[in-house]
């Protein structure tokens, strides 16, 4: 299963995206979850010979494969199957800030908290205002 962005697959992230927004739609009982993901990850190597600062690696995440961080999400993919599960980008973010406040806003609108159809748990946030611009 892909990545849908709009009505198309998301093949690969620009340079600048930092991740994405996400929704995952349960098509057995057509529960939601809304999550963010990052497209990259940053590994420290040890500096070179001679040198003090450390060097960094990036490469891209598991996105491709990533079905929430919900353990009872989770526990439906391995159970049903990963093609029972339609995987939707709702916003695609250039700052982690930007992912953050975006989640949070749609979580909160939708009222996932209250809502049945919804998988989500909790809502956790930490938002500055230098990252939205």
């Amino acid at each position: 299963m892909t990545w849908l962005f709009g009505d198309r697959p998301f093949e690969e992230p620009q340079q600048e995206q930092v991740g994405f927004v996400y929704e995952i739609k349960d098509l057995a009982n057509d529960r939601l979850y809304i999550g963010k993901k990052l497209f990259w990850t940053t590994t420290k190597l040890k500096p070179l010979k001679g040198m003090k600062n450390r060097r960094h690696r990036r490469s891209q995440s598991d996105w491709r494969e990533y079905y929430g961080s919900s353990e009872l999400l989770k526990e439906q993919v391995a159970e049903h199957g990963p093609e029972l599960f339609q995987r939707r980008i709702l916003v695609l973010c250039y700052t982690k800030t930007m992912m953050s406040y975006w989640e949070t806003k749609i979580q909160f609108d939708r009222n996932v908290l209250y809502d049945d159809r919804y998988y989500n748990q909790f809502i956790s946030c930490r938002i500055n205002a230098r990252g939205l611009q």
